[in-house]
């Protein structure tokens, strides 16, 4: 039987979206970190917690949050705890446009089918991941002004797995 795919979450774009009607950016984007509790957590749609639990995936916080994810946005989405990617504190990035985050996934996946919803992917990382991971991956980029829709949670469920070696793109930009 074949591993279940990870789903690799961002919170600040994907699950706290940063519009307004009309398109505008939230005042207070860039988001205020944890640390100060983000006001923007009364942006969580708790809908989006079931609908994510129903997915065929592990779910995965794949966020500068951290194990904060766990205490201020699980319990609002009515998700147990979840795991949580590590990142590093410093060093260099991996350069050529690639996001910080993607060498960190890839090598947490370790081979296994994944998909990523973030608000900052973009062909770089499609590029890195292809070359770099033998699983298949899907890369969902999140519009950041509305947070995860109807249409991406489609594309995550039509998705899971896909062919081993193959990246596929959706989603915003």
């Amino acid at each position: 039987m074949p591993p279940t795919p990870l789903l690799f979450l961002d919170v600040d774009g994907p699950l706290i979206p940063f519009g307004e009607r009309g398109g505008t950016p939230h005042p207070t984007y860039p988001p205020v970190r944890p640390a100060s509790v983000s006001p923007l957590l009364a942006r969580l749609d708790s809908a989006r917690g079931p609908r994510l639990a129903a997915l065929p995936y592990e779910l995965v916080w794949a966020t500068t949050w951290e194990d904060d994810a766990n205490v201020w946005v699980a319990p609002r989405l009515g998700l147990p705890p979840l795991p949580v990617v590590r990142w590093p504190d410093d060093g260099p990035g991996p350069g050529g446009g690639v996001h910080w985050k993607t060498p960190g996934l890839v090598a947490w996946a370790a081979g296994r089918p994944f998909a990523w919803a973030d608000d900052e992917i973009g062909a770089a990382d499609r590029a890195w991941v292809a070359d770099h991971h033998p699983g298949a991956a899907l890369l969902l980029r999140v519009d950041p002004g509305q947070g995860l829709t109807r249409a991406d949670f489609a594309a995550l469920a039509d998705w899971p797995g896909g062919r081993a070696g193959s990246v596929r793109s959706c989603g915003a930009g």
